[in-house]
C-alpha cells in the first residue's frame, strides 16, 4: 500500500477524492485482472482434460473454443470497445465484462454440446474485451505518467496472483465437488471479486486531464497509416501466439508426463507465481531503460524457455522452465500497452489497443489450435508444435527491434 500511496503523487488529475485516487484505480485494475484473466484465462486450461475425457472432444476441439470466441468477437467488437472506452471511460465496460465473464465460466461448466460450448466461449471473449486488459490499461495509463511502468506492473500482478492461485483452488474444488461445479464456482467468484470495485470507479474529467497533459485526440486513421503500428501489432502477435500455445497445452503436456492432477496444478501455479516477479521486474526496468529493449528481453525469455520442454529430462527441468517462462509471461502482457502509449499517446490508447488486442487475441487463440493439430498422438510428442512456438517468439523479438526509440505522436497528429 505504501508503494501505491507514493504513486498517488504522480497523477495528471487534480481530483483527489478516494474513488478517483490512483490507489483505488490500481486496486481496481489489479482485481479485474486477477479475476478476468488470472482466474478465467489461466483457470480454464485446468479443466480441458476433463472435457476431453467426459465428452470425447479432441485437444484441437477443446482449445478451439477460445479461438472461436475471439475470432467472432474480436474483429467485430474490439475497436468499438476501445472507442467506447476512449469516449466514455472504462467503468461501464468493466462492469459488463465482469458479468459476462462470470456467466461464461458457469455456462462452460455445464455445456455438454458443442453449440453451447462455443456460445459460452463467445461470452468469455466479450467479457475479456470489455473488462480485461483493455480497460485496465487505459484506466492505469490515464492516471499515471512518470511512474506508469511501475503502476502497470503492480496492476498486472493481479494476473499472476490469480493465475497462481486458481490451479490450486480448482484442484481442491474439483476433488470436493467435481469439475462441473468447480468451474461454475469460479464464475461466481469472478463476479464477486471484479464487479464491486469497478462499480465505484469515478469517471475522470477527461477533457481537463488531457488538456493539462497537453495531449490532443489523434485520429485513428493517422495511427493506422503509421508503419510502426503494424510492427508493434505483428511483434506482439508473435509472442502472444507463443505464450498462448504453451499456456493452453501445459496441462496436457504434464498429463503426458504422468503428472497427477495435484502435481500439474502446482507446476501451473509455479509458472504464474514467477510471473509476479516478471511483472514487477519488467515494470521497474521499463521506467529505467527504453521499453523497446525490455520488450525484446521478454520475448527472448519466452523463446529460450520453451526448448526446456523438448530436451531430455534432468533434475529441476520443469522448474527451470517455470522460472524463465513465468518471468517472460509476466512481462509480456504489461509491456505492450506501455509501448503503445509511448508511441501513439495515451489519448488514443483505447482505440489503439482495441485493435492490437484483437490481433493478439487471434494469435493467442489460433496457435494453441495449431499446436493441438501438430500433436503426435502415437509418440505423445509436442516437438513440432513447440519448435514452431520458439520460432514465433524469436520472430517477435526481431520485429520489435525495428521499433523507434522515440514517440511518433507528433508525426501523426496532423
Amino acid at each position: 500500500m505504501q508503494v501505491l500511496r507514493f504513486m498517488d503523487k504522480a497523477t495528471i488529475s487534480i481530483d483527489t477524492s478516494p474513488r478517483s485516487s490512483q490507489t483505488y484505480v490500481v486496486a481496481t485494475a489489479f482485481l479485474s485482472l486477477f479475476a478476468l484473466v488470472g482466474i478465467a484465462y489461466y483457470g480454464l486450461p485446468f479443466f480441458y482434460d476433463f472435457m476431453t475425457k467426459e465428452y470425447g472432444w479432441s485437444r484441437t476441439v477443446v482449445t478451439s473454443g477460445n479461438a472461436a470466441g475471439k475470432l467472432l468477437v474480436g474483429p467485430l467488437f474490439g475497436f468499438i470497445a476501445g472507442w467506447m472506452i476512449d469516449r466514455y471511460g472504462p467503468r461501464r465496460m468493466m462492469i459488463s465484462g465482469s458479468l459476462m465473464m462470470g456467466v461464461s465460466l458457469i455456462g462452460l461448466g455445464f455445456s455438454s454440446s458443442l453449440p453451447m460450448f462455443y456460445m459460452f466461449w463467445v461470452f468469455n471473449a466479450l467479457g475479456y474485451v470489455c473488462g480485461g486488459p483493455l480497460p485496465c490499461q487505459v484506466l492505469v495509463s490515464r492516471w499515471f505518467d512518470k511512474n506508469r511502468g511501475k503502476a502497470m506492473g503492480i496492476a498486472y500482478l493481479g494476473i499472476g496472483t490469480g493465475g497462481a492461485l486458481v490451479p490450486l483452488l480448482s484442484a481442491g474444488l474439483e476433488k470436493q465437488y467435481g469439475w462441473h461445479l468447480a468451474l461454475g464456482a469460479l464464475g461466481i467468484l469472478i463476479m464477486l471479486i471484479a464487479l464491486p470495485m469497478a462499480y465505484f470507479i469515478k469517471e475522470p474529467k477527461q477533457k481537463k486531464e488531457f488538456k493539462k497533459a497537453g495531449e490532443k485526440m489523434v485520429p485513428i486513421g493517422n495511427i493506422l497509416k503509421n508503419p510502426y503500428f503494424y510492427l508493434l501489432a505483428i511483434g506482439s502477435m508473435s509472442c502472444m501466439g507463443a505464450v498462448g500455445g504453451i499456456s493452453q497445452h501445459i496441462k496436457y503436456y504434464l498429463n503426458d508426463l504422468h503428472f497427477t492432477q495435484s502435481e500439474a496444478a502446482h507446476v501451473m501455479s509455479l509458472v504464474l507465481l514467477f510471473s509476479l516477479g516478471g511483472r514487477v521486474l519488467m515494470g521497474w526496468l521499463s521506467d529505467l531503460i527504453h521499453r523497446k529493449y525490455v520488450m525484446i528481453l521478454i520475448y527472448l525469455l519466452v523463446a529460450v524457455s520453451i526448448p526446456l520442454l523438448l530436451i531430455p529430462d534432468f533434475f529441476g527441468r520443469i522448474y527451470l522452465f517455470s522460472i524463465l517462462f513465468g518471468i517472460g509471461l509476466g512481462g509480456n502482457y504489461m509491456i505492450i500497452p506501455l509501448m503503445a502509449a509511448d508511441l501513439f499517446g495515451v489519448r488514443a490508447l483505447g482505440r489503439t489497443m482495441g485493435i492490437i488486442l484483437v490481433a493478439d487475441g487471434v494469435a493467442e487463440s489460433l496457435f494453441p489450435m495449431l499446436v493441438g493439430a501438430l500433436y503426435n498422438d502415437a509418440a505423445k510428442s509436442y516437438a513440432v508444435g513447440f519448435i514452431m512456438l520458439i520460432c514465433l517468439a524469436l520472430t517477435g523479438a526481431m520485429i520489435v527491434a525495428f521499433l523507434p526509440k522515440t514517440s511518433v505522436y507528433k508525426e501523426i497528429q496532423a
